[in-house]
């Protein structure tokens, strides 16, 4: 049991540190326009990084047939959505509201 503690807080610390130090060295200095700029497809690049997968290639292949993958399918739509109103809830309710309507009325 000593082991599992150790391990969980020696996790953490690890886990700990790459938040810690960005804000302890940057949080004191004012960072070049073009660094920002930079930094502000970050959060766009990991979600495409994420979701990618899931939606080209759930089964571990690429799949883009509307019965293998509806998923990728409804994604299109509600790329738009998004995009539109630029409301998360409209987009997550669209989502999901496009994907039960396809799979009850294709049997999917």
């Amino acid at each position: 049991m000593p082991e599992i503690a150790l391990l969980v807080l020696l996790t953490s610390v690890v886990t700990y540190i790459p938040r810690l130090l960005p804000v302890l060295f940057l949080s004191r200095r004012k960072l070049p326009k073009s660094v920002v700029f930079f930094l502000s497809y970050v959060p766009v690049a990991v979600l495409a990084a994420l979701l990618a997968p899931t939606l080209f290639a759930p089964s571990g292949a690429v799949e883009l047939a509307l019965s293998s993958n509806p998923v990728f399918w409804v994604s299109i739509p509600v790329f738009v959505i998004a995009l539109r109103t630029r409301n998360l809830f409209a987009t997550v309710l669209s989502g999901m509201a496009i994907l039960a309507l396809l799979r009850y009325f294709l049997n999917l």
